[in-house]
């Protein structure tokens, strides 16, 4: 992108939610890397709607403390108290059920102009399956950074 600018998150983020409530759907360019393997920074694009009632498995966006926001995965809701984990992180975090500011839809990867919604069978199965790796997602996400990224590149 040549004549992209930075807005820091904590200014940009009030902004997207405004918008998201009322009604207007975003997409938002992705940054950083907690959401590794499948989803890269500068990469691919979330398409983000209003809040809804999140489910364990979905990424949201959420405010984890003022001005702090993350795309992550829901992997626990305990009443108010949620548990958060970006794909590509290894520690949770943790925010109220009211600091989910919005739902993704889907995404948009590798440039295409296509959307991978959350509801369909290919982030499915993708969810299905690193969750599951779980446990060894230290070594898996190690390999990848060490290894896959410096041979073939992001996937």
């Amino acid at each position: 992108m040549k004549d992209a600018i930075t807005i820091a998150n904590a200014v940009l983020f009030p902004e997207i939610i405004k918008f998201l409530d009322e009604g207007r759907t975003i997409t938002l360019p992705l940054k950083g890397f907690s959401m590794r393997p499948f989803l890269e920074d500068g990469r691919d694009k979330a398409l983000l709607t209003k809040a809804h009632q999140p489910k364990v498995g979905e990424p949201v966006l959420a405010e984890i403390s003022p001005g702090h926001y993350v795309l992550h995965r829901l992997v626990r809701i305990d009443g108010d108290r949620v548990t958060l984990l970006g794909d590509g992180n290894l520690a949770p975090e943790h925010c109220r059920l009211a600091d989910i500011r919005a739902s993704v839809v889907g995404f948009y990867r590798k440039g295409r102009t296509k959307l991978d919604p959350i509801d369909g069978r290919k982030w499915k199965t993708y969810s299905w399956w690193w969750m599951r790796l779980r446990p060894v997602r230290r070594w898996l996400l190690a390999f990848y950074r060490r290894i896959w990224i410096p041979i073939f590149g992001t996937i």
